[in-house]
């Protein structure tokens, strides 16, 4: 039986938005058994000084590709599979040292990468993997280039490519079942045009209703949910009408759409920050020019959009959905967010709401009884300055991960 204490810290309380000071976390067994400000004593239990540091779950990010080691997909997804793999491992461990306990991959991972994970044979988040993102021919998952001959697209046996290309009722119907055989956790699909792919306009829709109502359906049927990639209030309000629980990006939402979004239950996951890293760094690291052209129709609207979600009573889940070497700014999405929003929402975002979208809630993104022990000790206080979450975990004086320290100030244990 392993107990650990984390004693004397602050405790974020995420519903009240306040620190519960001077409080005990005692862990058992990769669980939280108690939290308490009464004096604790565990004979043999490992302590954890916390006095003076803010003690909070570990976040979670609801939409990150981690075989995306390349910040032009076409590319990435010509990569050997082995190659693939390894150039993520880094991404993983980073990951991780930032505070990422748990991720939701949006096209890429799949359950190999989560079984190695899980065993403990590498570091890195927790995983909820989406398999391959389902696109239709010409589609936001569809790289190939424009020409006079389409080649039959091979990306559903490339370990890089986020996606893979399939149209009509029946063919993604049985794209959705293969995707769940193979241990993805929910479905994504691309519902309109995007900004890494080279030939789909943004305002695009994509794939007819009666796909997207049969991928749900199969989905559904096998108690999981879709997440669409959409960034229009056409395509947003198309896909939520056919079942879909989660819109991803969502830059151009308008308010009917997140009326509406509101009205059925679902979630947004916007991921302002890419749009940033994307402005500034994308051609360095290769991504194409016609999709650096895209980046600020949507830029300065995904900021906007926050408001709009927020007026209309939209649940918004942490999101970073970073490429390549950009995966290094994935906190800065915190302080975009709090930036609009305040920084209890930002952190609400990556903890209790993005719990709601994994479905765990009450397990994770949580510091209470019950909860898996997920946790960070912070050195400082992010109601106050949401920078003690951002960089590289610096500011991290340990990780956990189900009761474990496995980083401290941003170094991640070698397994």
């Amino acid at each position: 039986m392993s107990i650990t204490v984390i004693s004397g810290g602050n405790v974020l309380d995420l519903v009240q938005g306040v620190l519960l000071e001077h409080h005990h976390v005692v862990i058992e067994n990769g669980h939280i058994v108690e939290v308490t400000d009464r004096p604790v004593d565990v004979p043999n239990a490992r302590v954890i000084d916390a006095r003076g540091k803010t003690v909070m779950p570990g976040l979670i990010d609801c939409h990150v590709h981690v075989l995306a080691s390349r910040a032009n997909l076409g590319v990435n997804a010509t990569q050997p599979n082995i190659l693939t793999a390894i150039r993520a491992l880094p991404i993983l461990k980073a990951m991780l040292g930032r505070g990422f306990t748990t991720v939701r991959d949006a096209g890429g991972a799949d359950w190999g990468l989560t079984q190695a994970l899980e065993s403990g044979l590498i570091p890195g988040p927790r995983i909820f993997p989406s398999g391959k993102a389902l696109s239709q021919t010409g589609g936001h998952g569809d790289f190939r280039p424009r020409g006079d001959v389409l080649e039959p697209c091979s990306c559903a046996f490339r370990a890089g490519a986020i996606a893979r290309v399939v149209d009509g009722v029946d063919a993604v119907r049985l794209a959705v079942r293969e995707e769940i055989q193979k241990g993805a956790t929910q479905i994504k699909i691309m519902a309109s045009g995007g900004v890494a792919s080279p030939t789909d306009p943004i305002s695009n829709t994509q794939y007819s209703e009666d796909e997207i109502r049969a991928i749900v359906a199969e989905a559904e049927a096998a108690n999981t949910y879709v997440m669409a990639h959409a960034y229009t209030g056409r395509a947003i309000s198309r896909a939520i009408r056919c079942g879909v629980r989660t819109i991803e990006h969502g830059n151009l939402v308008d308010e009917a759409a997140a009326k509406l979004m509101h009205e059925h239950g679902a979630f947004v996951v916007p991921t302002l920050v890419t749009y940033d890293a994307l402005a500034k760094h994308g051609a360095d690291y290769g991504l194409p020019a016609d999709s650096i052209a895209k980046v600020e129709t949507v830029r300065q609207a995904g900021r906007d959009s926050l408001q709009i979600y927020a007026n209309a009573g939209v649940p918004m889940g942490f999101g970073s959905d970073l490429l390549g070497e950009m995966h290094t700014f994935q906190s800065d999405e915190l302080r975009i967010r709090a930036e609009v929003l305040g920084n209890l929402e930002a952190l609400r975002s990556a903890t209790t709401i993005a719990a709601d979208i994994v479905e765990r809630s009450g397990k994770l993104g949580v510091i209470k009884a019950g909860a898996i022990a997920d946790v960070l000790v912070v050195d400082g206080n992010p109601l106050k300055d949401i920078g003690v979450l951002t960089g590289q975990g610096e500011r991290l004086e340990y990780v956990l991960q189900h009761g474990e320290v496995v980083s401290e100030r941003g170094t991640v244990a070698s397994r």
